[in-house]
């Protein structure tokens, strides 16, 4: 845990946001990631989900069974899914989501939206093309050779 408090500190110094993680498979260290949304103008690389990104590829695996993931602060509704999507074992966590609001860094609005039906999102969202785009599920069912998620 340290080393993901330590990367998220050095990680402001650096201009990127207060965030770290470590990624953890039988006491070793596979590994790390910080928060560089404004560096590289992507909304989606938080701290989690690139210690995410260089585990898979260090593992050569999308699956990160049985290992552990250390960061800095309680993950966002986008690094927590992603932890699961990856099949990540344990999540340790410094900061709250309650310490991250106080910082503007809330997730309190996305956490509202998932609950709303999706008529009152504030995107709006309406399903179109439901049977030309049900081919490639049907496709995928029918796929003997499929690797499973």
């Amino acid at each position: 845990m340290q080393q993901a408090i330590d990367l998220s500190i050095e990680n402001v110094k650096n201009g990127g946001g207060p965030f770290g993680a470590v990624i953890v498979e039988n006491g070793k260290i596979i590994a790390t990631g910080v928060n560089r949304v404004t560096a590289s103008n992507d909304p989606t690389a938080h701290a989690e989900v690139n210690a995410i990104r260089a585990a898979c590829q260090q593992k050569a695996n999308f699956k990160l069974t049985g290992c552990s993931i250390y960061t800095s602060c309680e993950p966002c509704p986008m690094c927590l899914a992603a932890i699961y999507w990856a099949g990540i074992s344990h999540i340790y966590y410094g900061n709250t989501k309650q310490d991250a609001e106080e910082i503007n860094f809330g997730d309190k609005f996305i956490y509202d939206e998932i609950e709303r039906p999706l008529s009152k999102r504030s995107i709006p969202t309406r399903m179109i093309m439901r049977e030309q785009a049900l081919q490639a599920f049907r496709d995928w069912a029918a796929k003997p050779d499929k690797t499973e998620y």
